[in-house]
């Protein structure tokens, strides 16, 4: 920093630092998401309404850390993982009931 900077500084006036955004980190967020533009996290969840097995799918991306490529990706996945643990204990039970209830 030179003289005249930290003038500019001191008035209250903003320096540029880095102007390159493409090279950082956050250059690489700016780039638009999967399958629809909203992640395949959350497409998952929703197709997994339709197609349940998508759940497990995303459950399985979510435990293996996929999220790590882009942080974005996190919240999708793991409302889809929670979205397999609801099925899978609302299968288990209703499997219980139809198999004690004597028919």
């Amino acid at each position: 920093m030179n003289a005249t900077d930290l003038e500019e500084q001191r008035k209250g006036k903003y320096i540029l630092i880095r102007d390159d955004v493409e090279d950082s980190e956050l250059g690489h967020f700016y780039k638009p998401l999967p399958c629809f533009g909203c992640g395949i996290g959350w497409f998952s969840f929703l197709l997994g309404f339709v197609f349940p097995f998508a759940w497990y799918v995303a459950t399985f991306l979510y435990l293996t850390n996929y999220y790590r490529r882009d942080p974005r990706e996190r919240s999708g996945l793991a409302a889809s993982a929670i979205a397999a643990l609801i099925f899978s204990v609302a299968l288990v039970i209703t499997v219980l009931v139809l198999v004690f209830s004597g028919r």
